[in-house]
């Protein structure tokens, strides 16, 4: 489906349009420096919104698993492929006393089950990848033992596009392509899977997680805190703003930047290579829909906590997408998740170019971060209260709102 379509047509907003929806007065900053505030996202937002914990091809084989610890929700969770190939997520808790089921030491780790089952390393209790309790050890040691009421607990687990999500609320108060909506079919279609390469980077950041979440949600700071990673910025321009739901996104489109001899070196090597060229005609339908060649990315929202960069190698030489996730820790604690994902290299030339393009990425994410610690610390002194925010950060304004709605519904 696309933007044309009268079942979309009305997501598309022009400035006007979106300053008539959202306002333009200033913005409160109180829920950003109000530390009783983390308490409500946690229970209205977090245990209540679908949220992006892996992808397919994390784990593309059967038994092949992903543990995530999940600090908002005070719990770990492990995701795995089941027998059956089926995509199921737990607490990677064992019902026995409450250990790890899969012990974890970083915020998420990979690993495979053998024969489809999964061992507590505490008592040895055995559990199925599809969740039942299979065996325990002495088991006629226990006076009382129900084993068909002590598998591991479910955690409403779905898939679009390949993407993986959970939502802590039993039952979730809508389906994964209802909460998704009219984003589904906006983004729907285009080949995320075939991205299989990726390069991870990850922080802890000593700001809450909305300050992190905004810095990459707007393109007016990219001439200033870019200048260095983006020599020759020549602008960028804000349009077709689409708002769906809890959901927003607009198409950045620009009059690119120069680039060192060694960028544009590596850009060609990736961009004559067909895998690696840059595939407009891969975009869905109803993004960039006139096909302009200025067309750098599209930058989808996706409440609560996750931005998509689209650019199928148009403003970004060989690489599909690029993904930032933000979690709460606490209050004035953030986990920064930023993701690179590429089509696979077929020979050393393209490896090192994708390495190249991928550094880029890197440093600019540097400069990102470097704002994020010192905007919490001057929000939090109290000096101001509101946000004055301009038309290129309308996500941000958008967020704002779709953020209170949760925590006063």
């Amino acid at each position: 489906m696309n933007a044309e379509d009268p079942t979309l047509s009305h997501i598309g907003r022009s400035i006007a349009e979106i300053r008539a929806e959202l306002g333009v007065d200033p913005v409160s900053v109180e829920a950003i420096r109000d530390p009783t505030v983390y308490e409500l996202e946690r229970e209205k937002i977090f245990r209540r919104a679908w949220l992006k914990v892996a992808t397919a091809w994390e784990i593309p084989e059967i038994g092949d698993y992903k543990v995530k610890e999940m600090p908002v929700a005070d719990t770990s969770v492990l995701i795995v492929r089941g027998k059956d190939g089926k995509i199921r997520a737990f607490h990677n808790v064992c019902t026995h006393r409450g250990n790890k089921v899969v012990p974890n030491s970083d915020f998420e780790s990979f690993g495979r089950a053998r024969a489809g089952v999964v061992t507590c390393r505490f008592h040895g209790w055995v559990f199925g990848t599809d969740g039942p309790l299979r065996s325990v050890p002495m088991e006629e040691g226990f006076g009382k033992l129900d084993k068909s009421c002590l598998g591991l607990r479910e955690i409403a687990c779905d898939t679009w596009e390949g993407f993986v999500f959970i939502n802590f609320a039993d039952p979730p108060e809508q389906s994964l392509l209802d909460y998704l909506g009219d984003f589904a079919r906006l983004f729907g279609g285009y080949p995320y899977a075939e991205s299989t390469t990726v390069f991870r980077y990850s922080t802890v950041l000593e700001c809450n997680w909305k300050v992190a979440h905004q810095a990459f949600s707007e393109g007016y700071h990219v001439p200033t805190i870019h200048a260095g990673s983006l020599p020759g910025f020549r602008g960028v321009e804000h349009t077709d703003f689409k708002l769906m739901g809890p959901h927003a996104s607009s198409t950045i489109y620009g009059a690119g930047m120069d680039t060192a001899a060694s960028t544009a070196a590596f850009a060609g090597v990736l961009h004559a290579s067909e895998p690696h060229r840059p595939r407009p005609d891969q975009l869905p339908p109803g993004i960039n829909p006139t096909r302009r060649t200025d067309f750098q990315f599209e930058l989808p929202n996706l409440f609560p906590n996750l931005i998509i960069h689209l650019s199928a190698g148009c403003g970004y030489p060989g690489m599909s997408f690029f993904t930032h996730q933000f979690w709460p820790l606490d209050h004035g604690r953030t986990l920064w998740e930023g993701t690179n994902y590429f089509r696979p290299a077929r020979n050393a030339a393209e490896r090192v170019a994708q390495l190249h393009v991928n550094a880029l990425h890197r440093n600019a994410w540097l400069e990102d971060t470097a704002t994020m610690e010192d905007t919490f610390t001057g929000i939090r002194s109290g000096v101001i209260d509101q946000m004055y925010l301009m038309d290129q950060e309308f996500l941000i304004r958008h967020a704002v709102r779709v953020h209170d709605d949760f925590l006063t519904a």
